[in-house]
């Protein structure tokens, strides 16, 4: 296994590596230019200079002024030093407005993501269990609502009812007017009660997905020969399932849970978007539409990096979850 694991990280580097040149040299190819935006902004002022010079000067200014090769390996000297650069849109260090908003999306993605599972694959093994039955066909139009129905369309829902109809939530925002009038435990409250319908946006979204992996998993594993076998052995309904079909199920389920990992802190843009939350999704987005790209590279690499980690870590899950995979 360690073997296997130092091999797997040396990889993951080079890997890591492609995908930061393949990313910086989109971003430099990118038609949105900050720089030239910038540019030509300045030379529209009163008695400012041309265009061309502002686009000369500020190109040396923010390092642009060379090749896209020479370029990628100043940033990636200024990484090796633990510098990020500047973020050229929120005049922050890249660092420091990382660290401002990506817990807004962590906490959605991470409560949004135990929510997912908990009934995500306890549903999954119901409806196998009772395939063609009631409660099959309830769970699968659940899931299949919840796959089919666009973001924003299940965000508006929610805010029509909670906030128009019955005026329980507030429509938009990350705390309410009167947060900093509150104490420690009601500003608590309040946050809380602001990302309630983010998180259940969230969770209606990805929960059909995972479901229906589950409930088609579960069903072929209890066709298997050995599920037959343990039922002959005239083992009880219950320790068939929990003790010999799902532990077979969560091979392939260790690949879904894995490779959640980069969601955790990737940030959702459209429900960010329309809730008017600011976190790491929608100030990406701005950040890359804007040509902003310290923060995209940052963004985008740790992004690749969450990837492979979360691939290794459902790898090694393997071997915890399946035995056979230590041996071969």
């Amino acid at each position: 296994m360690k073997k296997f694991v130092a091999k797997r990280l040396l990889i993951n580097v080079v890997i890591l590596f492609c995908v930061a040149l393949i990313i910086y040299a989109v971003m430099r190819c990118m038609p949105t230019s900050y720089i030239e935006n910038l540019a030509r902004e300045k030379a529209s002022l009163p008695g400012a200079k041309s265009y061309r010079e502002w686009l000369d000067q500020l190109n040396e200014l923010y390092g642009m002024n060379c090749g896209i090769l020479e370029g990628f390996f100043r940033w990636l000297g200024n990484v090796f030093r633990g510098d990020f650069g500047e973020s050229w849109e929120y005049n922050v260090p890249v660092i420091q407005k990382f660290k401002d908003v990506i817990w807004d999306s962590f906490f959605l993605g991470l409560v949004s993501f135990f929510l997912e599972i908990i009934i995500a694959i306890p549903l999954g093994v119901l409806a196998a269990r009772k395939q063609y039955s009631r409660a099959d066909y309830a769970i699968t139009v659940f899931a299949l609502i919840g796959v089919s129905l666009p973001t924003f369309y299940i965000a508006t829902l929610l805010k029509y009812v909670f906030s128009v109809q019955l005026g329980w939530l507030d429509l938009y925002g990350k705390v309410g007017r009167f947060y900093d009038q509150l104490d420690t435990f009601g500003k608590i409250l309040d946050v809380a009660q602001h990302y309630i319908m983010p998180v259940v946006t969230l969770t209606i979204v990805s929960v059909g997905s995972l479901m229906r992996y589950t409930r088609t998993n579960m069903l072929e594993v209890l066709n298997s020969d050995f599920i037959r076998t343990a039922r002959a052995k005239g083992l009880s309904e219950s320790k068939v399932i929990n003790k010999h079909a799902f532990r077979n199920t969560l091979i392939p389920l260790v690949t879904i849970i894995g490779g959640s990992l980069p969601g955790l802190f990737g940030g959702a843009m459209i429900t960010e978007t329309l809730f008017q939350i600011p976190g790491i999704g929608w100030t990406s987005y701005q950040a890359m539409t804007s040509g902003d790209i310290p923060f995209s590279m940052f963004y985008m690499v740790f992004m690749a990096l969450l990837t492979l980690v979360g691939t290794l870590i459902a790898d090694i899950l393997y071997a915890v979850v399946d035995p056979r995979v230590r041996v071969n």
